[in-house]
């Protein structure tokens, strides 16, 4: 992580003060968050709608072991003896100390975006690329214009390659995201319907996706699913500085899977590049394009086909992603309650409905958010696609998944689908459904935090 002199970070954050005083305290880390401080720390306060955290600011340098912050110039009353390095506005210094810190720095970085998929193949690339290289990734959600910045800064100096994730809300935000961390290889998952609400269609989520490659270096590579015509179509005339490669289910991709073994905790396959049998230990077919992804960008920094099998043995997901547990009457559990949107909702219901060696499959699907005004619709056409043949029972949870329940009826009956308000009572009577043959998948959107469904079951 950064370790500097209060002097060179003032320097490098654009500060307005004379800080001479202090010139020589020592500043180890960067943190927003006064409830994760740690020692050394240079905390950043961010005025938000609800607190000011330049509230905070002599207590965690006085009391929690701070040993300097950041003071916003429009906020009175900065605290003199205080180590403090006065700056125009927080967020900006912020994002500028992160700039200057990984520009620093010799280090490759792979950065990823896409509507699903983008923590999962972070993921595995971290792990691929682990077998050559000192890596570091994007821990948890830090992918936004706070936590990007927060994520260089705690690289270490050591580090040859971060592995970056790249969130957005909005039109600009990955782009300002990519010319920060200045990626030498791009991943683009996919284009689905997350931040409709936003972007207002597909099309928009595409050119807001493909900012990511704004800040790719000279004689970069851009990594992308092939198979999605909103990327193909506005890539096929591409003259910029980056390579392009693709990969995807089709045969038209560079890279595509020639053939799939499932089992019971994930995948054997094998692709069109040499002879070669993998295994990823992640239940669904769509998460074998992520590892393709994975793989196009580990072998673009020298990470060779043959050693990737060690990478994928030891793949750990972040939580809530197609976690396999098991409950307490035996039932295998999915946890995939982290997000959820109609493509990877659809897609994880398939992966359930075609698993083999279960008596009974359940779902519990919540509410998939900012899918704009057509949200009724999407809901409806998750229940109405469902096979009775392959589902036994489905649980929803919240206000939008009852059109998820009304299409579910029209499939399955009305004695086989049941929908909730209420997750305690969901949870019970989920329970009284479930034995040592059963699959429950749980999938949903984060703000439905089904991850209790899960926790009731265990």
């Amino acid at each position: 992580m950064i370790e500097k002199s209060l002097a060179e970070i003032a320097k490098m954050a654009g500060g307005l003060n004379d800080v001479r005083k202090f010139a020589d305290v020592k500043v180890k880390g960067v943190s927003i968050d006064t409830r994760k401080m740690e020692a050394g720390n240079l905390f950043v306060p961010i005025k938000g709608s609800r607190t000011d955290g330049h509230n905070f600011v002599a207590d965690v340098i006085e009391n929690r072991g701070a040993s300097a912050a950041l003071w916003q110039k429009d906020v009175p009353s900065p605290p003199e003896h205080l180590p403090v390095i006065i700056v125009e506005d927080t967020t900006t210094a912020l994002q500028e100390l992160a700039r200057s810190y990984r520009n620093s720095l010799e280090i490759k970085v792979v950065g990823i975006t896409g509507s699903n998929g983008k923590t999962t193949t972070k993921d595995i690339t971290s792990n691929l690329l682990a077998q050559k290289y000192k890596v570091q990734k994007t821990e948890g959600n830090f992918n936004n214009h706070l936590g990007l910045p927060l994520t260089l800064l705690r690289l270490r100096e050591d580090t040859e390659v971060a592995v970056l994730e790249m969130g957005m809300s909005s039109k600009g935000e990955i782009e300002f995201l990519s010319k920060l961390g200045r990626p030498d290889a791009v991943i683009i998952t996919n284009i689905g319907e997350s931040h409709l609400l936003d972007l207002g269609s597909r099309e928009a989520i595409a050119d807001a996706k493909l900012e990511i490659i704004s800040g790719l270096k000279e004689n970069g590579i851009i990594i992308y699913h092939g198979d999605e015509p909103l990327l193909r179509d506005r890539l096929q005339n591409y003259h910029g500085k980056g390579i392009l490669k693709t990969f995807g289910a089709s045969h038209d991709n560079d890279l595509y899977p020639v053939a799939i073994e499932p089992w019971e905790n994930g995948n054997q396959f094998t692709t069109n590049l040499g002879s070669a049998t993998f295994f990823l230990p992640v239940l669904g077919n769509h998460n074998i394009l992520n590892a393709l992804a994975a793989m196009l960008a580990a072998e673009f920094l020298g990470v060779s086909f043959e050693q990737m099998n060690d990478g994928f043995a030891s793949l750990k997901l972040t939580k809530m992603r197609m976690e396999l547990s098991e409950g307490v009457h035996g039932e295998k559990i999915i946890n995939d309650a982290y997000n959820a949107s109609p493509t990877s909702m659809n897609a994880a219901i398939d992966l359930v409905a075609n698993l083999t060696g279960y008596r009974r499959k359940i779902l519990v699907l919540g509410d998939m958010l900012e899918l704009g005004p057509l949200e009724q619709e999407y809901h409806y056409k998750v229940g109405i696609s469902l096979d009775a043949s392959k589902v036994d029972y489905v649980f929803t949870y919240g206000e939008l998944s009852e059109s998820i329940a009304r299409g579910a009826k029209e499939m399955l009956g009305e004695n086989r689908v049941f929908a909730f308000h209420d997750k305690q009572k969901l949870s019970e009577e989920l329970k009284k459904y479930v034995t040592n043959e059963t699959i429950v998948l749980v999938k949903a959107s984060r703000g439905m935090a089904l991850e209790e469904v899960v926790k009731a079951l265990q």
